[in-house]
C-alpha cells in the first residue's frame, strides 16, 4: 500500500502536468485555425498518445541518476503547422504560451484542492488526494517556469521569437538546431561539474508565477 501511495502520488501529477501542457498547445492551435493536432488524435487525454520515450522516461531517469539539481521531462510534442495559424508569428507565440498557462491553471486548481481537503472532514482517501494536489502544484509550477526559459525549442524561445522584430526572429530561429544539445549541457553536463545555470532561473520565474497564483487564489 505504501508503494502504491508513493507511485500514484507522483505518476499521476507528472502525467497530468505533461499531457495537459501538450493538449493545451493543440487546442490553442485548433482555435487559431490549425487542425493538425486534432487530425493526429493528439487532443486526447489518453497517456499512450503523449508519452515520449526520451522526454517522459529516459531524460528524467538520466537527470535523477546523474544527481542533476533539476528534474525535467516532456510529453510527445503536439504537431503544429504554424503556417496554418491565423497571424502565424503571433499565433505561434500564443500556441507556445498555452502550455505554461495550462500549468499555471493546474497550480491554481491544485492549491484550491489543497484548501478544500484541509477544510473537509477527515476521510479515508484524504491524504492521497492532498499529496496529489501538492505534487501537482509543485510539478506544474516547475514545468511552467522551465518551459519559459528563452531557448528554442522550449516555449519561452517560441514566445521570444514571436516578440522579436521579424529580421531578428529569423536569425534567432536558426539556433533551434542547437537547442537540445544546449539543454543537455545545461541539465546534465554542467551540473556534474557543479555548475547550475538552470535552477536560479526556474526559482526566479517559479517565484514570480507563485505570487500570481497566490494573488489569484487568496484575493481573486
Amino acid at each position: 500500500m505504501e508503494q502504491f501511495f508513493l507511485v500514484t502520488t507522483w505518476v499521476i501529477p507528472v502525467l497530468a502536468s505533461l499531457i495537459l501542457h501538450e493538449v493545451a498547445h493543440g487546442w490553442a492551435a485548433l482555435l487559431l485555425g490549425d487542425k493538425t493536432a486534432l487530425r493526429a488524435g493528439r487532443l486526447s487525454l489518453n497517456p499512450l498518445s503523449h508519452i515520449d520515450p526520451v522526454g517522459t522516461v529516459l531524460l528524467p531517469g538520466i537527470l535523477f541518476l546523474s544527481g542533476s539539481p533539476f528534474l525535467f521531462g516532456w510529453a510527445k510534442p503536439v504537431p503544429v503547422n504554424f503556417r496554418a495559424l491565423r497571424f502565424p508569428r503571433a499565433g505561434a507565440g500564443i500556441v507556445a504560451a498555452a502550455g505554461p498557462l495550462m500549468n499555471v491553471v493546474l497550480v491554481i486548481l491544485s492549491v484550491l484542492g489543497v484548501q478544500l481537503i484541509s477544510f473537509a472532514p477527515p476521510f479515508s482517501w484524504g491524504l492521497w488526494f492532498l499529496v496529489n494536489f501538492r505534487n501537482m502544484a509543485f510539478l506544474s509550477l516547475a514545468l511552467a517556469a522551465f518551459n519559459l526559459f528563452p531557448i528554442l525549442p522550449l516555449d519561452g524561445g517560441r514566445i521570444l521569437a514571436a516578440l522579436l522584430p521579424e529580421k531578428w526572429a529569423y536569425e534567432y530561429a536558426k539556433t533551434e538546431k542547437y537547442g537540445l544539445p544546449v539543454l543537455f549541457l545545461l541539465l546534465v553536463a554542467l551540473p556534474v561539474l557543479g555548475i547550475d545555470l538552470i535552477s536560479p532561473f526556474v526559482r526566479a520565474i517559479g517565484g514570480f508565477l507563485a505570487k500570481i497564483v497566490q494573488g489569484f487564489v487568496f484575493t481573486g
